[in-house]
């Protein structure tokens, strides 16, 4: 089975050479052409566009970071749909707009080829060790054809539902993973302004209720006062964006969302868009005056 890959980011070249080590034969393409040539360089062939992707693969994965990237990777000129052939399988891991997946899906149809979409949490330690967690909508039947590549991926391989349901599904985890960050921000700056050691915080509740995977990955790098990116300022803004317009579309409150929201764009807007989410704790450094990692 002859697999390409599109899209070579920080989630998607790692994710790609874990498909060379579980023996797949791989075809990728980005705009990055170091990029390119380091997957290469570990066994995947080179391809100079999407379209040629297709034409090699019996299954083509897309891992871009917006709506609008993957429909110019699928549908546009040189893209994915010009060169497909019937039968071909589309699994697009992107983290996109649900209504975009459902254009996408139809576009695909209409030149008889299958997609799910199946979008990811985990950042990229777990893109690299290949523990993600995999949400996935469209056909049931198709996403059974595919489920062992997914495998390959993620420890968590969950169908959600028909297409639009893996990344409604991706909506709401970036929703609580961003209230969750900006909660553990908040939480330590109190015990930092308070006076009391923001470490000995973390020890003393991380076991309880109040602990989280979140917390147990982010709090840390507050500690630390490192916000190298696992996940960006911006990636996050974009997922909270699709999240709100869909939230409008269908009518779903989401205030705290909102709220949110407004302080990543007030990070953005201060230079640190391309910090790790985790730098949710620089916005109450700056309206606090304290720093929990100092």
């Amino acid at each position: 089975m002859k697999i390409g890959f599109i899209g070579l980011g920080i989630m998607g070249k790692p994710m790609s050479k874990n498909l060379l080590k579980a023996g797949y034969e791989l075809t990728v393409f980005d705009i990055n052409s170091s990029a390119v040539e380091e997957v290469v360089a570990t066994g995947g062939a080179f391809a100079g566009s999407a379209a040629e992707v297709s034409r090699q693969s019996d299954i083509v994965i897309t891992m871009l970071p917006n709506s609008p990237h993957v429909k110019a990777a699928v549908m546009g000129e040189n893209g994915v749909l010009t060169e497909a052939r019937p039968g071909t399988v589309l699994i697009d891991m992107s983290s996109i707009a649900p209504l975009a997946s459902q254009e996408i899906e139809k576009a695909c149809a209409e030149k008889g080829v299958k997609m799910i979409d199946a979008p990811v949490s985990g950042g990229e330690p777990k893109a690299i060790d290949g523990t993600l967690s995999i949400m996935v909508g469209g056909d049931r039947e198709v996403f059974d054809s595919v489920k062992d590549i997914l495998r390959c991926l993620g420890a968590s391989v969950v169908y959600c539902g028909a297409i639009g349901a893996g990344n409604t599904t991706k909506l709401a985890n970036q929703v609580v993973v961003a209230l969750n960050i900006a909660a553990c921000a908040e939480a330590f700056t109190l015990s930092k302004k308070a006076g009391v050691d923001p470490e000995q915080v973390f020890e003393a509740i991380k076991g309880g209720l109040a602990g989280s995977t979140v917390m147990n990955a982010k709090v840390p790098m507050m500690l630390d006062n490192n916000f190298t990116p696992g996940f960006k300022i911006d990636l996050h803004i974009k997922d909270l964006t699709n999240a709100l317009e869909t939230a409008h579309e269908v009518g779903a409150p989401l205030p705290l969302t909102s709220q949110v929201m407004e302080m990543m764009q007030t990070l953005h807007a201060d230079g640190f868009g391309s910090d790790d989410h985790s730098a949710l704790a620089k916005y109450y450094a700056k309206i606090s005056g304290t720093v929990i990692g100092e």
